[in-house]
């Protein structure tokens, strides 16, 4: 899902062409040059990473799904800011993040005051389990055993746990996401690991990859969702340079 194609010959893409053949750089050079159809390759290329670090904050499947809609119409409205000094898969990942920490932080205000004033309990608004139908899509066991145990992890080890162990980013690449240095990734990641426990650990290999899953219907509500979004964007303002 999040790999990103090359081309071998040179010169302008073809008209009409959805882009899914050009880099991460040649899709935002033609997004800049009005070819804004190729954003949507961008989604589906970087849609189920997205879903999955903003799930590990935010916890909820509904709540990652907005948070990754609006994390997409910050970075095309800011795309000029993109410099190329650094990936574009993390500059568009950390949006994401930022997204989501910014929703935790006011649910936790909005948690806080409804506590004050309410003194309604914490256990009386959580979610109880299997109220999502999509929990029972899942095919393997196993990996619904994952999602409930990374769940509970610390919020500082669970963004670090799914963005290496669950969609397989490199140390470094982990850091610039999360803007940690490297020392410190792997410190977490150990942490994490010895959290889930050493037979979880074992069998995360081949149950990871169907954890978390962002694809079908899902995958194109949010494109369908964005694309929306921005063509009412770009009505008035015409193409982004």
């Amino acid at each position: 899902m999040n790999v990103t194609a090359h081309r071998d010959e040179g010169g302008p893409p073809l008209s009409g062409s959805t882009g899914a053949e050009l880099t991460d750089e040649e899709l935002v050079r033609g997004i800049r040059n009005g070819q804004s159809e190729y954003f949507e390759t961008v989604m589906r290329r970087y849609n189920q990473r997205l879903f999955r670090v903003a799930r590990a904050i935010v916890r909820d499947d509904d709540e990652a799904e907005d948070v990754i809609q609006q994390a997409y119409v910050n970075a095309y409205l800011h795309l000029s800011q993109f410099a190329e000094r650094a990936r574009f898969s993390t500059w568009l990942t950390r949006i994401a993040i930022h997204e989501a920490l910014g929703r935790v932080r006011k649910a936790r205000r909005v948690q806080q005051f409804d506590d004050a004033t309410e003194g309604e309990s914490v256990m009386d608004r959580v979610k109880s389990p299997g109220q999502n139908p999509e929990e029972h899509a899942y095919r393997h066991e196993l990996a619904t055993l994952l999602e409930r145990a990374v769940n509970n992890l610390p919020d500082t080890f669970r963004g670090v746990f799914m963005l290496r162990d669950v969609e397989g980013l490199s140390t470094e690449e982990t850091a610039e996401c999360l803007g940690l240095n490297e020392d410190t990734v792997k410190t977490r990641l150990h942490r994490a690991r010895v959290r889930l426990r050493r037979q979880l650990t074992a069998d995360v290999g081949p149950a990871a990859s169907t954890a978390f899953q962002f694809r079908g219907h899902r995958c194109d509500r949010v494109v369908a969702v964005v694309m929306g979004r921005l063509a009412a964007l770009r009505a008035p303002a015409g193409n982004l340079r």
